[in-house]
């Protein structure tokens, strides 16, 4: 098996923007993506860094060349093998991430960054349907709070068992790198 870390929008808006991720925390999480990423490339694994890209620059978030759609300097000062741009949740959709991975001959990926709920979800769903391996490193991604009555905390407990019961295995930082 052949793997891949796939970093998905580790960017300053989730952390010092208007959208902080709640949880896990994410002075946390930062830390075992960070982990994650240097245990990768000790162990020659490509590493991809996913980046939402708003077009419009009216849109708000993640607007292109603004301090907020920035990848987040924990990620972007670390080695990594190539950046994809997406605009939709999902990162294989009109990316060429799907065509970067067949080229590569990777068949497994691992999933780490923000958000659990909705860019987590889309791509690991998707990975799936293409027929790769995934594996989620529960305490490396994070949400926010949705509503008053969806917080975080239920928000990511809930999505990370829908997507271990049949689209990932789901394990964390510290075993994920111990399999290595």
């Amino acid at each position: 098996m052949t793997t891949a870390l796939i970093v998905i929008d580790v960017q300053n808006e989730y952390v010092t923007g208007n959208l902080p991720i709640a949880y896990p925390p994410v002075e946390g999480s930062l830390a075992n993506i960070a982990v994650a990423i240097d245990a990768a490339n000790d162990a020659t694994l490509p590493v991809i860094l996913v980046r939402h890209t708003e077009a419009d620059p009216a849109g708000g978030i993640f607007v292109s060349g603004s301090d907020n759609w920035q990848l987040h300097e924990s990620v972007s000062s670390r080695p990594h093998s190539v950046v994809i741009d997406k605009e939709l949740p999902g990162s294989f959709t009109g990316t060429e991430l799907e065509s970067w991975l067949t080229s590569n001959g990777i068949d497994h990926v691992a999933i780490v960054g923000y958000m659990t709920h909705m860019c987590i979800d889309t791509t690991t769903r998707q990975a799936m349907h293409l027929g790769l391996d995934v594996t989620i490193l529960e305490d490396a991604t994070g949400t926010i709070d949705v509503s008053q009555d969806l917080p975080a905390k239920l928000v990511h407990t809930v999505e990370i068992g829908i997507l271990g019961d049949s689209f990932a295995k789901v394990t964390s930082t510290h075993d994920w790198v111990a399999s290595l």
